[in-house]
């Protein structure tokens, strides 16, 4: 088995996730859940993380999305 990166993570290929998938900051350990969106950075409810915009950051610890790993879903 030829796997790599890290149990859970998407490495950077939003075609991995799926649409209703949580994602967790691996540095401050934010949850994204597309179900309640995002207040900081003004993010619908309902807005899967792969459809999150490029200049979308952690909103606790200013973490890149590819700092994310899928905890559910």
């Amino acid at each position: 088995m030829n796997y790599q990166g890290f149990e859970g993570s998407y490495l950077g290929d939003s075609e991995r996730i799926n649409a209703d998938a949580k994602l967790e900051c691996k540095i401050c350990w934010y949850q994204y859940d597309p179900q309640q969106g995002d207040k900081v950075w003004q993010i619908a409810p309902d807005t899967p993380f792969a459809d999150l915009p490029d200049f979308w950051r952690c909103p606790e610890c200013d973490g890149e999305k590819d700092q994310f790993m899928v905890i559910e879903g």
